[in-house]
């Protein structure tokens, strides 16, 4: 390990001494890929003198026990050494799971689109609360959350909603909520009290960065609009609402968020990167057959991959099979637990796969 983690030292000093050339720093895509590079080599290189010092420590108890003419300094040097021994283990095992290749999607801002399956009024208001759910989860880990578009439910919730999420590692933790989620409750409409089973899909794009993707312009067409739904005074009234329609694609993308014409058109553009950078990433998760066996990020949008059941309070994740029994924190967006245990499984996936190798 300890070979390993010099490689990982000598790449170190290798990108800090990059990082404040001015000729990576004029090239934005290399010095931004640089950056991202340095704070994950940074806790890996931290890890390593924590994981050194205790080897040291270790070799300097062993040669004080071994020379035994201070009985004092030999029963210190027996404490040092347990303690030592004791720590290893958890920190091995840390560095093992930092030294695993970062998908370098993790780091990237998401869109995340939700939209209301089977289940009619019932299926919208689901997919307001998972919205909820997920602003509430997002600002509590400090990200900052943007809607860019919505279609509201005719008794509430919404049709669609699309929403931008930036901070750190956001795709690495949003990526495991794609897919199909399901509620089991009885509904408001509901006058029999039955419970129905209600459906919303969850897609988790990574945030295209202009480098990521060359958008032609001339394959964009763009029409304004006025804006529609609850609002202030622009509703209506000024052309600020944005579609854009991408010729080669058949996408098609509106944002009506801002009141501002060119915020809304900054906006779409965005969401627009996101899937055509989505569809690239699809092909390539398609060809990688260790990605696709994944059972937590298969990629698979039509698999249902979590059910809340509100008779019985209780959360299922399929994918893992783990059942909690606190609906009430998780819908209100309490679901670190959830994401923890999907990382731990996708961790344990990767370190075999690359034992294997």
């Amino acid at each position: 390990m300890l070979e390993k983690l010099q490689i990982v030292k000598q790449r170190f000093d290798e990108v800090n001494d990059l990082i404040i050339q001015p000729d990576i720093i004029a090239d934005q895509k290399r010095y931004v890929q640089l950056n991202k590079e340095y704070k994950d080599l940074k806790v890996l290189v931290e890890k390593r003198d924590i994981y050194k010092e205790l080897l040291d420590n270790i070799a300097e108890a062993e040669e004080i026990i071994a020379d035994g003419s201070d009985a004092e300094m030999t029963e210190m040097a027996k404490m040092q050494m347990d303690e030592a021994k004791e720590a290893l283990p958890a920190l091995e095992e840390e560095i093992k799971v930092l030294l695993i290749p970062k998908d370098p999607e993790d780091s990237k801002n998401v869109v995340v689109e939700v939209r209301a399956g089977t289940g009619g009024d019932e299926a919208s208001i689901f997919a307001g609360d998972l919205h909820r759910m997920y602003t509430k989860y997002c600002e509590g880990r400090g990200w900052n959350v943007s809607v860019v578009d919505y279609s509201e439910g005719t008794s509430g919730g919404f049709k669609e909603i699309i929403f931008e999420v930036s901070g750190e590692d956001v795709y690495g933790t949003m990526k495991f909520e794609a897919g199909v989620h399901r509620v089991q409750r009885v509904p408001q409409t509901e006058t029999q009290g039955r419970v129905h089973t209600s459906a919303a899909t969850v897609m988790v794009l990574p945030e295209a960065e202009e480098f990521d993707v060359e958008l032609d312009m001339n394959d964009v067409r763009i029409e304004r609009t006025t804006s529609t739904g609850p609002g202030g005074q622009s509703v209506n009234t000024t052309y600020s609402a944005i579609r854009l329609h991408h010729g080669p694609s058949g996408l098609v993308v509106s944002c009506q968020d801002q009141k501002s014409s060119h915020k809304n058109l900054e906006k779409a553009l965005k969401v627009l990167r996101s899937r055509l950078y989505d569809k690239e990433l699809e092909k390539k998760l398609a060809a990688d057959s260790a990605r696709r066996k994944s059972m937590v990020s298969s990629g698979d949008r039509s698999a249902k991959i979590r059910t809340y059941n509100y008779p019985q309070g209780r959360v299922t994740d399929h994918r893992i099979g783990l059942t909690l029994y606190d609906l009430s924190n998780i819908i209100n967006g309490d679901i670190q637990k959830i994401i923890d245990e999907l990382m731990l499984v996708e961790n344990t996936e990767k370190l075999k796969e690359s034992s294997e190798l």
